[in-house]
């Protein structure tokens, strides 16, 4: 049976840290927010950020990367961070294990793949079939990339061992430097890190896999239940200044939009950074409202089952509240 290895690992991890002690952040109105990698992906909550909407909120938001959705969740179960962004997985991974103090999924940020499919060739008449063969970086077996990329694959007719390689051995923050020394015929990356990847040559965007694989939800907050009904409405602005954040993105001239993301972005070029909001527009990828629907929980959890890395239903009132999420629009809505 099916043991969820990958995701194991960072739960143990997890209950050791709990077990000696918790790390609760005692700074008054400090959020402490431990995003799943560094990503134009998640442009709302850095616009929220630069654009002084948490401020308005009196939030001050502390911000670490963990690297991989199995280092985020740890931060979230040991009580090293009081908010996750990652894909809602790794909440399932959880309630399938029988944690107590679930984490709630309480606000949805992204609605498909955000990873770009590249590789060693331009192709700009390229099609999936083009993949039999060949030998892709998918990143974690069991994270959301890797399963949403299996998905898109699968609809094609491509599965991995048969007629594609898969390679899951390689950590995701190693993903595009490997490729870069030569391993692989294809990665997949999140922006900005495709467009540096690109910019550094020998290295083609042929496809969108959230375009393939189709709207899923793909990256969310969440926080620990006991969090949430302790810090209700500090949770609650915190998600509304997301809503804010996203709103400028979707409202403002792409110029401004670039301002606000520099400096999160210091390192990627002002045309860099605009190829990265046209490309997220492009595939519409953010969620217009954080209340995440059942049908489209319930896609998750074909995909997962799919990938063979779920053998067990858990209800969507098991992982997701839209209690918060669903006050925060009826204010913006005003």
């Amino acid at each position: 049976m099916k043991k969820f290895t990958y995701f194991m690992i960072a739960f143990c991890i997890g209950i050791t840290v709990l077990l000696t002690g918790c790390s609760c952040s005692s700074k008054k109105n400090v959020i402490r927010v431990n995003e799943v990698t560094h990503s134009i992906f998640y442009a709302p909550m850095y616009v929220a950020m630069n654009e002084g909407y948490f401020e308005e909120e009196n939030i001050k938001i502390e911000l670490t990367n963990g690297g991989g959705s199995n280092v985020s969740m740890t931060a979230l179960l040991s009580g090293s961070a009081d908010i996750g962004l990652m894909g809602p997985e790794t909440a399932v991974y959880v309630a399938a294990q029988g944690k107590k103090d679930l984490p709630k999924v309480f606000g949805q940020l992204t609605k498909r793949d955000g990873s770009f499919l590249i590789g060693r060739t331009p192709n700009e008449n390229f099609k999936w079939s083009d993949l039999e063969g060949t030998e892709i970086i998918a990143g974690r077996r069991g994270g959301m990339p890797a399963m949403a990329l299996e998905y898109a694959l699968k609809k094609n007719g491509l599965v991995d061992g048969e007629n594609v390689t898969l390679r899951y051995d390689i950590e995701f923050n190693n993903t595009t430097t490997a490729f870069q020394g030569g391993t692989g015929d294809y990665v997949t990356a999140f922006e900005p890190a495709a467009s540096q990847l690109v910019a550094a040559g020998n290295a083609y965007v042929v496809a969108s896999v959230g375009e393939e694989s189709g709207e899923v939800p793909f990256t969310c907050f969440m926080a620990n239940e006991s969090y949430i009904n302790k810090n209700k409405d500090r949770v609650k602005a915190f998600l509304r200044a997301v809503m804010k954040g996203y709103n400028f993105i979707m409202t403002a001239d792409v110029e401004d939009v670039i301002d606000a993301l520099v400096p999160s972005f210091d390192t990627s070029s002002r045309q860099e950074l605009k190829n990265c909001i046209e490309s997220y527009k492009g595939i519409d990828a953010w969620v217009s409202s954080p209340a995440m629907t059942e049908d489209a929980y319930n896609r998750l959890i074909t995909i997962m089952t799919d990938a063979g890395e779920l053998e067990q239903n858990v209800p969507f009132s098991t992982i997701v509240d839209n209690t918060i999420a669903n006050e925060v629009m009826a204010e913006l809505n005003k």
